[in-house]
């Protein structure tokens, strides 16, 4: 169960209304079914509470479980006690998190803009907004309706926000365009200035910086995460996109829709990722690169060659993964001899 200090928990739900809203089958029967109350991992789940499993690791946690139902996949059914209610589906996953957002819905926000809020004459705030204590919004800024900027933020001018959008505490944000149904998370940099400058015997001479970052709609961006403006081209953040903690993106970078990158990633500038790529955490990419749709990118890889749609790779460099596999087998194997 969820600390009732920090996280609110709506009505239950029924059994009936957990299937309407996730498709999942009904592989039980019963007169009446237990209302669902909370949601919790299979391990420590209890009566009333909802869970599920997918991963074939943890098929032994089955058989123990004392959640009232669950979410699974077909080839795991036979694994789970008869007592609990199954609730069968390709993705008990999705389901699980969908039910659990409407049981721990998003904080709601209370319209108000703090006595110590440094709001420029020019600024335009729409209705229903949020500004808290010591937010800084400067000239020509425009925030959508229902946004919420967070404490000691800083939205620098002409700066655009979308509506419903959330701003964490002691963010700063210059030189972008942000869409609707955001959330950048506390301490994350946006627009501040690429990395980019020419360098010779007498010495680095700073290449003016003189693009915008544009992060489309519904797009997440970690705690002391930074995107650089671009240098000329802008930098674009896809829609749909997931960005975690302590990455670093650099100018002109291109994001397609429904990317997931990882904590700790860096994107040197220029290169250009496609729709549905995934960037597992403390990856490197090298600048000027293309990289398609549906690519996967192993952790810690190190990527320096442009990759086509659908490629699947991991090392450093990053080579397709059954290579990448085949190699630290051999390292292995090589380890292994060498101690006999």
């Amino acid at each position: 169960m969820a600390d009732p200090r920090f996280f609110s928990r709506s009505a239950p739900l029924s059994i009936e209304a957990v299937v309407a809203i996730t498709g999942a089958t009904l592989m039980s029967e019963a007169e009446t079914y237990p209302p669902i109350k909370d949601v919790g991992p299979i391990e420590t789940a209890g009566l009333g509470d909802l869970t599920f499993v997918e991963n074939k690791k943890y098929v032994n946690l089955i058989a123990n479980t004392q959640a009232s139902a669950c979410f699974i996949s077909s080839d795991l059914v036979d694994r789970a006690p008869q007592d609990v209610i199954l609730l069968l589906t390709d993705r008990p996953r999705r389901c699980f998190a969908t039910i659990a957002n409407i049981l721990y819905p998003r904080e709601k926000m209370l319209p108000t803009i703090h006595q110590t809020a440094i709001i420029s004459e020019t600024a335009v705030i729409a209705d229903e907004c949020r500004i808290d204590i010591g937010a800084v919004i400067g000239p020509f800024a425009k925030i959508g309706k229902g946004c919420w900027i967070g404490s000691n933020s800083i939205i620098g001018e002409n700066v655009e926000i979308g509506r419903n959008t959330r701003i964490g505490a002691n963010v700063s944000i210059s030189h972008t365009q942000l869409g609707a149904d955001c959330v950048i998370y506390p301490g994350a940099r946006i627009g501040q200035p690429g990395f980019g400058f020419e360098i010779d015997a007498s010495g680095p001479i700073d290449m003016p910086q003189l693009g915008l970052v544009k992060i489309g709609n519904n797009v997440e961006i970690g705690a002391n995460t930074t995107v650089d403006r671009g240098a000329g081209p802008d930098t674009i953040i896809g829609s749909g996109t997931r960005i975690d903690n302590l990455v670093q993106i650099g100018h002109n970078v291109q994001l397609g829709v429904n990317c997931v990158i990882v904590a700790q990633v860096g994107i040197a500038g220029s290169t250009t990722i496609g729709n549905n790529t995934v960037i597992a955490g403390q990856s490197g990419l090298a600048g000027h690169l293309n990289i398609g749709n549906n690519v996967q990118i192993a952790a810690q890889s190190g990527v320096v060659k442009s990759l086509i749609d659908g490629s699947v790779v991991g090392g450093s460099p990053a080579v397709p993964i059954r290579q990448f596999r085949k190699q630290v087998a051999v390292i292995k194997s090589i380890s292994r001899s060498i101690k006999k």
